[in-house]
């Protein structure tokens, strides 16, 4: 009998990992935005590889649903929890960070994969909608990392993995999250420098267009916008949650360990693109997928008449 959580279909095979077999065992390692997209396929990357999981957002729900997944696809890992809190929160931040460790006894990496903006440019934004959106991939990310650090990591040493955005030479159409994702990657630089000493390395990545459940969230308008985009890329393709993840992992594992305050782009090649050089069509196309339970945006498939 299946066992998997309600609105999911099963997996036809264990989570296909590129990384060796235990290599997060014992270790407990916390993903924000756990609920959904690059958060879920993560955890489930992580969870494959034996780590135990505290899944945070602000949707119970799909923390529960994602949390039953781990249970059925990865029995040997076992023990995941879940921790609702808005990380834009200060004192819920201090309160969840506090219950990881009471509950789970460590803290020994953190993806900080929470966030979210909606398509606008500079002049439609309101200041709530510009603080909304730095408040959660800004402020959140530090308040996160901070309490990791401060409560856990400073006396054991542990990874951080931030969240940035294919936010060179401006991100036009969402000036908000660019701003924020900027302001995270000097952050990610500056921490990497603070807390080197305590063993902690900080590290982010840089996902560009990445086909992720999220981009149903997008009006039809902006699909469309989005699904123009992959001719843009120099691999003439989008990225697959998979290949988002397998760099976060990579961060958070001890094969980085002389790794810190560096950014891994995740994003084809977009910032190499050039508009003096028109980019070929894609002779052949290869992409790596290892979650079973993988289910690409519906609004990206290409429109038929």
């Amino acid at each position: 009998m299946s066992t998997a959580s309600p609105g999911t279909s099963p997996p036809s095979a264990g989570y296909r990992s590129v990384f060796r077999d235990g290599l997060f065992a014992g270790q407990v390692v916390i993903v924000t935005g756990g609920g959904s997209g690059l958060g879920r396929c993560t955890a489930h990357e992580l969870a494959s590889l034996g780590a135990t999981l505290a899944l945070v957002g602000r949707n119970e729900d799909k923390l529960l649903a994602v949390q039953h997944e781990l249970s059925a696809d990865h029995p040997h890992a076992g023990g995941h929890r879940i921790f609702p809190c808005d990380i834009r929160n200060e004192q819920q931040v201090r309160d969840t960070i506090a219950s990881i460790v009471r509950d789970l006894g460590r803290i020994d990496g953190l993806f900080n994969c929470a966030g979210g903006q909606f398509p606008a440019r500079l002049e439609k934004i309101s200041l709530n909608g510009w603080d909304a959106v730095v408040r959660n991939n800004l402020h959140g990310t530090f308040l996160m990392s901070r309490e990791c650090y401060t409560q856990w990591m400073q006396d054991h040493g542990g990874a951080i993995v931030n969240m940035l955005a294919d936010i060179w030479g401006g991100m036009p159409g969402m000036g908000h999250s660019g701003a924020a994702r900027a302001g995270v990657w000097n952050f990610t630089e500056t921490a990497a420098c603070e807390w080197g000493h305590a063993g902690v390395r900080v590290n982010a990545v840089a996902p560009g267009w990445i086909a992720s459940a999220g981009m149903d969230s997008y009006d039809e308008h902006y699909q469309a916008l989005l699904r123009s985009l992959k001719r843009k890329v120099p691999l003439q393709r989008f990225g697959t949650e998979s290949e988002l993840a397998g760099a976060a992992v990579f961060l958070l594992s001890e094969a980085s360990a002389f790794i810190n305050g560096t950014v891994i782009r995740v994003d084809g090649g977009v910032p190499n693109a050039r508009h003096s050089f028109p980019l070929p069509a894609a002779g052949r196309t290869i992409e790596y997928n290892g979650f079973p339970r993988y289910q690409p945006p519906t609004g990206l498939q290409e429109q038929t008449r």
